[in-house]
């Protein structure tokens, strides 16, 4: 990703159907881990889900490798800092809780970021990841954004499990979606996150919204969402 996209990026993301649900998974699974303690995201981009967590009442550290989203984030009231997610300014054990939400699949050593995500957090501290699956949605848009991989379920909890974190749910998102986000991609000839018409957005936002209450998260996605912990020995 570039300066220029994390820009584009901040700017339609508040309304955006796509973050904004994730923002509301974030939400949701944030409240369920009880009061809030300190917090760091890696590839934070804008800053926009760290500021979830900042209205949950969380101390939260934003870390990006590119200084224009570093600088978007700051303006935008958070604690933020330039940094590699292989290697962060962050003290052993300091973490309650640590987001890397479509990051992972930008890195090439993949393994190192989730042990520097193990080694932050502290024991019992939680692990949340959002990336794109599967390499049959592979397209210009992958090659635009940067991205190494797509993961599938296997290879996203196996590399979360080596790093030393017990999974404690891993769930597809974008089910419905899927087809049509498949067909828009093959015809895409680069990065596809943009303003949306907004007869769309409210009907692509209803309909992930509706993948809250309906049985879909073992069927094959868009993104897959893992929720691991790391544990207290």
């Amino acid at each position: 990703m570039e300066g220029t996209d994390i820009a584009a990026t901040a700017a339609v993301e508040e309304r955006h159907w796509w973050y904004r649900e994730r923002r509301s998974i974030i939400a949701r699974q944030v409240r369920r881990l009880g009061t809030p303690g300190r917090a760091v995201e890696i590839g934070a981009a804008g800053g926009g889900n760290s500021l979830v967590l900042r209205r949950l009442g969380w101390q939260v550290l934003a870390t990006e490798y590119l200084p224009e989203g570093v600088a978007i984030a700051r303006d935008r009231g958070l604690d933020a800092v330039r940094a590699d997610a292989r290697s962060l300014p962050v003290a052993s054990g300091s973490m309650d809780l640590a987001l890397a939400f479509d990051v992972l699949e930008h890195i090439e050593e993949d393994d190192l970021a989730a042990a520097e995500l193990h080694r932050v957090l502290r024991p019992g501290g939680t692990l949340l990841v959002a990336v794109p699956c599967d390499m049959a949605l592979w397209s210009a848009h992958d090659v635009a954004s940067g991205h190494v991989r797509r993961y599938t379920r296997a290879g996203l909890a196996g590399l979360v499990a080596r790093a030393g974190f017990a999974v404690e749910a891993l769930w597809s998102w974008n089910v419905l979606l899927r087809p049509a986000v498949a067909l828009a991609r093959r015809r895409a000839s680069g990065c596809s996150v943009t303003k949306v018409n907004p007869l769309a957005n409210a009907l692509f936002g209803g309909v992930v919204a509706a993948e809250r209450v309906l049985p879909l998260g073992g069927l094959p996605g868009v993104s897959l969402m893992l929720r691991a912990r790391r544990p207290d020995r």
